[in-house]
């Protein structure tokens, strides 16, 4: 049995490529994206209080999370580079209640309007800027765990809308 969807990245001899979207319309195109970091309460009263040593935790991990996006596709190989019109990085405190984790949530929203969509673009926002996280606050926690990522929504293009489940 054929898959319904085969991967568009393999050509039919199974050699990767970028796939050819010269011929398909552009339209506007937005996804949305979220992850979460997890780590000591202590650790994110330092974020929340902004004495962690390096700074503006979030301030500056919504300018790694804004950079990677605008270079997704330097660092995943068969992405088109896009010419973003909006990319949004919301951050949530989510303190620890009931011995749960405390933590950062992050909501990436990028938009183009374009010819492929901004799926990998707010994927990868979301990485780095968790990363980011983890990187100026890794001397007072190493144990940070970095979960959830995953696409929200996307819509534009020929599939349309689209939202998770």
């Amino acid at each position: 049995m054929t898959a319904p969807n085969p991967l568009t990245h393999f050509d039919a001899q199974g050699q990767a490529h970028m796939v050819d979207v010269g011929d398909k319309a552009s339209t506007k195109r937005i996804a949305v994206a979220a992850g979460r970091i997890e780590m000591l309460p202590a650790t994110l009263a330092l974020i929340e209080s902004g004495t962690a040593k390096k700074g503006d935790v979030l301030g500056i991990a919504r300018i790694a999370g804004i950079q990677a996006a605008k270079k997704t596709s330097d660092l995943i190989p068969l992405c088109h580079p896009l010419p973003l019109t909006h990319v949004a990085i919301e951050f949530e405190i989510h303190r620890s209640e009931n011995g749960g984790a405390a933590g950062v949530a992050c909501k990436v929203t990028a938009e183009t309007v374009g010819q492929t969509g901004v799926e990998m673009e707010a994927l990868t926002a979301v990485q780095v800027a968790l990363l980011t996280i983890y990187d100026m606050c890794k001397a007072v926690d190493r144990g940070m765990t970095i979960n959830g990522v995953k696409l929200l929504e996307k819509q534009g293009g020929k599939s349309g809308h689209w939202v998770a489940g």
